[in-house]
């Protein structure tokens, strides 16, 4: 790769010196040395030490401003005391990039100004990209570089993928771990002081060695970069997969509303990689399988599961399992039933997943054409035979060779897997994965695998068009702006007036200020109405008695308003009672790292019960709005339920991209936005109640409900 991208003095370096070198056996100085030999590096080394003039054949220098030319990068293996020193000499030097491996960290740094914040500092005005601090290098089989102390962590394999990791561990082990994996490059970030994990996921998507992007995620600390890195990735057709750790971690800071209170910060990291097809997986063996599976040499197209084993009983637990996941069984076809059946033993069915195992007899032809058979059937996306592989054992040698035949002759990816992950089958996995039949460790894993396979497939199919509502005029905007940049609250009218404005159905509602004019509008409506107090300053209507229902006559009208009057002041809002319909939560909360957020869910009483709610990134269209409501559990009660005519889910989907839209275009001046309860009903959907708290100050006021 050329040095159009700045990392590339870093990564793939022409010339590279290793300050600390040592030929002391089991130092760090000379684990660096073993990793430059191991990597096979074919450019100019140079060994920095005073205390040698040559190590290993190297020539080495007392110190950087002895070396004969300005290097591409260094490894500077030195610690906290020397590290600040060694690198503003590597500066003055010209030295383009470096590896800091010490934890920057001085006791001192206690009191006063912290050593890391200083080498940031001076890599920030050299413009030097550093891996590091406190990490443990870098490998880059594609490029013939590596940088690391511990030569034992080196990837067994050369490969697609390119492994990023925030766990120095996961860094050390994952990539030795397993020869079916292969790597082309694996960093660790470390501290990411100057370089962060967005700059190397940008440098690997561009690299043609990159077939996909696994990352060990801890945090995000450039969001703006990372989320276009995302973005590359998606229009280059790399499949990205993350772990992205500490998932039960809330923001700290008091939210104002419902949608402030249940998105914690996880719930942006979600919407983010949802909006990029970014797989998501929770441990290592589903980081694995997925990977597995992603880097093989096809990738599952339209359909579903196919699987042929030998078991009844871990059949059933392979349904269970399945739905349990999500994860489809394609429906096989007729044709494909009448190939089967022949070749079936007397009580076995023809049906998907396949329990092909009756006798002795003729069992290898049962397997070889029943795993035809259903990769051949239009409705499979990929075939598996999924039975306990093991080195050494004659079924599973049988079983391996036809899968690898039947790859020659289809254009579906075709996979093993075992029920149990600790079967001894390293050598089958690896000739059979090697030969481009992915073997995958697990009955669980396996079909977290191929669910990713299939969301990773969704997302490539839904493309660019999302059928984006229009903005509204740039005065709306600006109005708007205007009145969020005053702060201070919009009480329940302005915030669905301000709603209205960006096309989001909302009730008709009037503020009045005395009985008879609560009364005269009441007539106006002609159908039961709502009082709520409109007293500026309360949030939480509900919990002060602030909320009368279901008011019909003029009496009942002004007597409700009396009392709201009297106990918590005369200005009150006053709408017809909405009409039955699916209550949805609908919010908007400003993520510290991505910005805008917009939640889905269920409404009413039920949004803080039910754990029934979607995130999305703003602004998205009405195919991502029904991407979003058919993933909510509440999504059956749309269609109509018990008696109930069904919701118009086209309005419903259009309020919801509507109501992005305004998100996203007054996002810089909105802290939280709480829409409860959006009514869903046969004549669309309607706002009833809002909320909405400008972005200063907004995170101090008191809560809201209805």
């Amino acid at each position: 790769m050329s040095d159009r991208h700045p990392l590339s003095p870093l990564l793939a370096p022409e010339s590279i010196a290793l300050v600390g070198a040592s030929p002391t056996e089991g130092s760090f100085g000379a684990g660096m040395i073993r990793s430059l030999k191991d990597s096979g590096f074919r450019g100019r080394a140079y060994m920095v030490n005073p205390k040698y003039q040559e190590i290993e054949g190297y020539p080495c220098f007392p110190s950087l401003s002895d070396l004969p030319e300005a290097i591409d990068t260094a490894a500077l293996g030195v610690g906290s005391a020397r590290i600040e020193q060694t690198l503003q000499e590597a500066v003055a030097t010209g030295v383009r990039s470096a590896v800091i491996f010490d934890s920057c960290y001085l006791p001192e740094d206690d009191a006063g100004s912290r050593l890391k914040d200083r080498l940031a500092a001076i890599a920030k005005a050299a413009a030097m990209p550093i891996c590091g601090g406190n990490c443990m290098g870098f490998f880059h089989p594609a490029e013939k570089a590596a940088i690391c102390g511990w030569p034992s962590s080196k990837p067994s394999t050369e490969g697609g993928i390119a492994f990023i990791s925030h766990s120095g561990t996961t860094f050390g082990s994952v990539p030795d771990a397993d020869p079916r994996l292969g790597y082309s490059l694996v960093v660790s970030s470390g501290q990411e002081f100057a370089t962060t994990m967005a700059d190397y996921v940008d440098y690997a998507v561009e690299h043609p060695a990159t077939k996909a992007v696994a990352l060990f995620l801890e945090t995000v600390r450039d969001p703006a970069a990372f989320a276009a890195a995302l973005e590359q990735a998606a229009e280059r057709d790399i499949p990205v997969v993350a772990l992205k750790v500490g998932r039960n971690q809330t923001s700290a800071r008091m939210a104002a509303t419902h949608s402030g209170a249940l998105a914690g910060n996880d719930a942006a990291y979600q919407a983010l990689f949802e909006r990029y097809g970014v797989i998501r997986v929770t441990d290592l063996y589903e980081f694995a399988s997925t990977l597995t599976l992603l880097c093989g040499p096809r990738r599952v197209g339209p359909g579903g599961l196919a699987v042929i084993g030998d078991s009844g009983g871990e059949r059933g637990m392979l349904v269970d399992l399945a739905e349990d996941f999500g994860v489809p069984f394609a429906a096989i076809g007729e044709a494909t039933k009448a190939r089967l059946r022949p070749h079936l033993a007397h009580g076995l069915e023809a049906e998907n997943p396949l329990d092909a195992w009756g006798s002795l007899a003729g069992w290898k032809e049962t397997y070889k054409e029943g795993l035809a058979a259903l990769a051949e059937d239009p409705a499979v996306a990929i075939a598996v035979n999924l039975r306990d592989l093991r080195d050494g054992d004659m079924l599973s040698e049988v079983f391996v060779d036809q899968a690898i035949e039947l790859l020659g002759r289809t254009d579906k990816p075709v996979a093993l897997a075992t029920n149990f992950s600790a079967t001894a089958h390293r050598e089958l996995a690896l000739r059979a994965t090697r030969a481009g039949v992915p073997v995958l460790d697990g009955t669980r894993q396996m079909l977290r695998a191929v669910r990713h396979a299939f969301d990773y497939r969704d997302f490539r199919a839904r493309g660019a068009e999302d059928d984006m509502p229009r903005r509204p005029a740039r005065a709306v905007r600006d109005r708007w702006g205007a009145r969020l940049s005053m702060g201070g609250p919009l009480d329940e009218a302005e915030s669905l007036a301000l709603l209205a404005a960006y096309g989001v159905p909302v009730a008709d509602s009037r503020i009045v200020e005395s009985a008879a004019a609560a009364a005269a509008v009441a007539e106006a409506f002609a159908e039961p109405v709502v009082l709520k107090t409109a007293t500026p300053g309360i949030l939480h209507k509900s919990d002060v008695g602030g909320v009368k229902l279901d008011l019909s006559g003029r009496r009942a009208v002004q007597t409700a308003y009396r009392d709201l009057a009297k106990r918590l002041g005369p200005r009150v809002l006053i709408a017809p009672m909405a009409g039955k319909g699916v209550e949805i939560g609908l919010g908007m909360v400003t993520d510290p790292q991505f910005g805008p957020l917009v939640m889905i869910g269920a409404g009413g009483i039920m949004i803080e019960m039910m754990k029934d709610r979607a995130f999305a990134i703003p602004p998205f269209g009405r195919r991502t709005a029904r991407r979003l409501l058919d993933g909510l559990a509440l999504r059956p009660l749309l269609d109509g339920r018990r008696g109930a005519p069904p919701a118009d889910i086209a309005r419903l989907c259009d309020a919801l991209a509507r109501f992005s839209v305004m998100a996203a275009d007054l996002g810089e001046g909105l802290g939280e936005v709480d829409v409860n309860p959006l009514v869903a009903g046969p004549k669309g959907a309607v706002a009833l109640d809002a909320l909405v708290l400008p972005k200063a100050g907004a995170f101090h006021a008191a809560g809201h409900g209805h």
